[in-house]
């Protein structure tokens, strides 16, 4: 469908649900479906979805919420309840909201939309202008589709809770910080460590342990690898001792932020931050008062949850992210392409996510 062509009010469109949570190797964990097909009003676009990645999110949301209990599930011609997952896409925008004022019919976009709504496992989904950003030119869809979810949570794990000092892509200007990437291969810690390179100068440590990880995170730009299946401690001090690189300012916590946090506190300097994105079910913070140290909890979707005052920064944010890939500073994170957008695809990609060796984003394109 065009731009120009009328948009249907009332069709159904294929999607990707599950009407109640099993374990991935289940047929029935995810199926595919017709649902209806929203139409977009207010600050909404409809966007027909070209594209979309998988992430740890879609897994946990499939395992722990049942769509009987959730106001997202759309219901099929015979009324029973789906949920429809997914937190990444590419389209392109076929209607627009009255109040919408920053894209049109016919823009192509990305984003990684709001967990108080239908996902991007479907043709079409609606999406509040403030979460959008205009999909990097030159990128495929696919390869765009990788981007936002983790892009979003690097920046604002890197720039607003690390508060890592940004420069400009020319600057080039090493600084005195240091930043311990932990988890550093997976989707996530791919982005963060262009964003670093690309918009700070501090000196990027990356963990990886397989050959094929340490040569992933080397390509985009991790200025020394060390192995976090050994530990940590030694190894910095070597880098501290042969290199000459300064003591860890900053750590970025992508996994196991529990088995790890003993030697964050111990190679941190003092005042010295960490940002987390992973679910440790305990951790003792008040080891971290001697040093005066800090710890942030990232969640990128924080913003579109709260309708957060600043919620437009999501769009700000991924704007300068296209351009940045425009620009040639960051490249797409995709590690495989699993084909169509059908639920058995979708089933491979959960169970790869869920085994915790993926390498880069998984995406899916078309239906």
């Amino acid at each position: 469908m065009s731009a120009t062509d009328t948009v249907k009010t009332n069709g159904t469109m294929k999607a990707v649900g599950y009407s109640k949570s099993l374990p991935i190797n289940e047929p029935e964990s995810l199926i595919d479906i017709e649902i209806p097909q929203p139409i977009a009003t207010g600050n909404d676009l409809l966007v027909k979805v070209s594209a979309i990645a998988v992430n740890p999110v879609d897994y946990k949301i499939r395992q722990r919420v049942s769509p009987v209990d959730d106001s997202t599930s759309a219901e099929n011609h015979s009324g029973k309840n789906y949920k429809v997952l997914g937190w990444d896409a590419v389209g392109e925008v076929i209607a627009t909201g009255e109040t919408v004022t920053q894209f049109k019919p016919g823009d192509k976009v990305f984003y990684a939309g709001d967990l108080n709504r239908q996902g991007s496992n479907a043709e079409y989904q609606l999406i509040d202008e403030r979460l959008v950003g205009v999909k990097p030119k030159s990128l495929s869809d696919s390869e765009a589709a990788a981007l936002p979810l983790t892009a979003i949570t690097a920046w604002e794990m890197l720039f607003e809770h690390l508060a890592i000092q940004k420069q400009a892509p020319t600057h080039g200007k090493k600084s005195d910080e240091v930043i311990l990437v932990v988890g550093a291969a997976g989707g996530v810690g791919s982005i963060l460590i262009q964003l670093a390179k690309a918009l700070s100068g501090a000196t990027i440590v990356a963990t990886a342990s397989r050959e094929s990880s340490q040569a992933w995170v080397k390509k985009l730009g991790a200025d020394y690898v060390v192995d976090h299946t050994q530990p940590l401690q030694p190894q910095i001090n070597a880098l501290i001792e042969n290199e000459g690189i300064g003591q860890v300012t900053h750590v970025a916590s992508l996994t196991h932020t529990d088995s790890y946090f003993d030697s964050y506190t111990e190679l941190l300097v003092p005042f010295g931050k960490i940002a987390m994105i992973d679910d440790p079910n305990t951790l003792d913070i008040m080891k971290m008062k001697p040093k005066s140290l800090s710890l942030h909890i990232e969640f990128m979707f924080a913003r579109s949850m709260f309708n957060a005052a600043d919620i437009n920064e999501q769009s700000r944010l991924l704007n300068r992210v296209s351009d940045l890939v425009d620009q040639g500073y960051i490249q797409t994170t995709v590690g495989k392409n699993l084909g169509a957008i059908n639920a058995e695809n979708l089933r491979a990609a959960h169970q790869e996510l869920e085994s915790g060796t993926s390498i880069g984003k998984i995406v899916l394109e078309g239906f």
